[in-house]
């Protein structure tokens, strides 16, 4: 099962990210968590459908309405997810 973790930097935290991200995953049918970064950033990890993790990576650059994206990093992530979509 194809698994990513994206960075998302910009003003992304207190705006609702996580919680719409989780929405967003689990309406495409992915695993996975978001959780904040201490930086400021928003980390989130995916795995699923290669299509629907390109659908989620797309949302994840414009971010739900109160977001500012200015940047989301990708890379494969090795670790399987655990069933279902957390947020923390």
């Amino acid at each position: 099962m194809p698994c990513r973790r994206y960075i998302v930097r910009g003003h992304v935290q207190g705006v609702w990210f996580r919680a719409s991200a989780r929405e967003q995953a689990m309406r495409l049918g992915l695993d996975g968590h978001a959780v904040n970064l201490p930086d400021g950033g928003v980390e989130v990890v995916a795995s699923g459908d290669l299509g629907a993790l390109d659908t989620l990576a797309a949302w994840l650059r414009r971010g739900p309405e109160l977001a500012r994206v200015e940047h989301v990093s990708s890379e494969p992530w090795p670790e399987p997810t655990e069933p279902g979509f957390r947020t923390g």
